[in-house]
């Protein structure tokens, strides 16, 4: 029951953000001003959250290679508390960017001196909750600021020494396997002094465990630094091919099934890794369909696999495979694709085949769909069943509409449908279990909000019919409460 309810999300909330570091505040205008230019058109849905936060540098007319002229590179420091040297035009464009902010998130900040320090803690929890795509900064944020969510720094600054460093490390905090390095996209060539930074402040194999490898060496493979040989993805992806190919894909044994898992647990590093590469598009070799087929094989093993451990038939599955479940979701398809697929399936007046087969290798490709495989075929079943109201055919599309006559989306017909099946699943739970309805829907709506179901405190038992506590009826009691949980 809960399940379908979820499930009438359209699209998943994913992915990183990002801080853009300039060399002056006159740069930090003119790309949150491009920004606000390239989008102005595109629907709200689509356009990236942008903010810009600056104050005072050393010296507002200079470029930021005067800040270098003493030191070790160091920053130039700008005041997180106040405004108050910024020159009347620097500081009427701030204004206008904090009340782009405002109607963003529905905030009351403003630039003033003595208002300046919230509207800078609130970008900071912002940029931690990865409400905000891209910050414009100054200097502001380079230094002392973490969060694992971001993942992407861009340059047009002149970096060195320990301001590079402090910089390029704002991105690198590792925050599961997806996000294993971060990504420095530079628009001037700070190349020289990336090797300079690291060679002061690291040893001679520092390169090697700073910097990831080039675009050529993980496609293609390469020798490290300490002369071990790292096999590309090219030649792991026909190594897959050829010893697995999906032509009647069946693997025996504990041990071909370790060496696939393997495999394929490499394949799918290597191929996060690539995507930070404008390049990796087009050279994927594996065909999509063909990728979400292997997914579907190795989400079939990861489930054998937890079945055996909790039968005691393997010890802790760590400690032999590894399965990358966390790049598996970074890869797979949401809510949204499968009804795209199901609409060109429903246009196609429910006959092509090939479309109905290309949804369930999808759905078997999701971790996520996989739980509700049941309920996307029911609503597919529906569809074939013509149990909608009216279907006008105009062209290669069908139109869908209510009985009241209003038009109604693939989207629009899934939420009816999960609303209903929730609906009648409830029902069905209240009625067999004998329980209060108006407080069943009560605690499911403060589930859903919870994102669980929880059995502490009472509310549980508030909804339960009254059983003694005590003898065989403090059994049957537990297993009721089990199965209410378990709907």
């Amino acid at each position: 029951t809960l399940e379908a309810k979820k499930s009438s999300e359209a699209v998943d909330v994913n992915g990183f953000n990002s801080i853009f570091a300039v060399a002056d505040i006159t740069l930090a205008k003119a790309y949150y001003n491009e920004f606000k230019k390239q989008q102005q058109n595109l629907p709200p849905s689509e356009r990236l959250k942008v903010a810009t936060i600056f104050s005072y540098a050393v010296n507002e007319g200079e470029s930021d290679s005067s800040a270098y002229a003493n030191g070790m590179g160091s920053l130039g420091e700008e005041n997180s508390e106040s405004t108050a040297k910024l020159d009347a035009n620097s500081q009427e464009f701030l204004e206008s960017a904090i009340k782009d902010y405002n109607e963003m998130f529905n905030t009351a900040y403003d630039a003033s001196n003595n208002k300046f320090q919230n509207y800078y803690k609130d970008v900071s929890i912002r940029m931690k909750n990865k409400e905000i795509d891209v910050l414009i900064v100054v200097n502001m944020f380079l230094t002392g600021f973490d969060a694992t969510t971001l993942n992407t720094l861009w340059v047009d600054k002149n970096l060195r020494m320990h301001g590079l460093i402090q910089a390029f490390s704002r991105t690198n905090r590792i925050l599961n396997s997806v996000k294993t390095f971060g990504n420095i996209v530079c628009f001037r060539d700070l190349s020289y002094r990336v090797d300079e930074a690291v060679a002061l402040f690291g040893d001679k194999d520092a390169q090697g465990i700073v910097l990831c490898p080039t675009f050529e060496q993980i496609f293609n493979g390469y020798v490290d630094a300490k002369g071990i040989e790292r096999c590309g993805y090219s030649d792991l992806v026909n190594e897959l091919m050829e010893k697995y190919p999906l032509q009647g894909f069946n693997i025996v044994g504990e041990e071909n099934q370790k060496k696939f898992i393997s495999l394929f647990s490499n394949i799918l590093r290597l191929r996060n890794m690539l995507k930070a590469f404008d390049q990796f598009e087009g050279k994927e070799i594996i065909k999509e369909r063909d990728m979400q087929d292997y997914l579907g094989h190795y989400q079939d093993l990861h489930e054998e696999w937890k079945r055996k451990e909790q039968k005691g038939e393997v010890a802790d599955i760590t400690d032999d495979v590894v399965f990358e479940m966390e790049l598996v979701r970074q890869v797979e398809v949401n809510i949204g694709y499968i009804l795209m697929l199901v609409e060109h399936y429903h246009s196609k007046h429910c006959k092509d085949k090939n479309v109905l087969a290309s949804i369930r290798v999808a759905v078997d490709s999701s971790p996520q769909l996989r739980s509700k495989k049941k309920l996307i075929e029911g609503f597919i079943a529906q569809l074939n069943e013509n149990e909608l109201d009216k279907l006008v055919d105009s062209g290669d599309t069908i139109t869908v509409y209510d009985s009241n006559g209003n038009k109604l989306s693939i989207v629009d017909c899934w939420s009816e449908y999960v609303e209903q099946k929730y609906n009648h699943d409830l029902a069905q739970l209240v009625q067999s279990e004998g329980l209060n309805d108006a407080l069943t829907r009560k605690f499911m709506e403060k589930s859903f909000s919870a994102g669980e179901v929880s059995e502490l405190g009472t509310d549980i038992n508030d909804l339960m019919p009254r059983m003694s506590r005590f003898g065989a009826a403090a059994k049957a009691r537990a297993e009721k409460k089990s199965r209410i949980v378990e709907s």
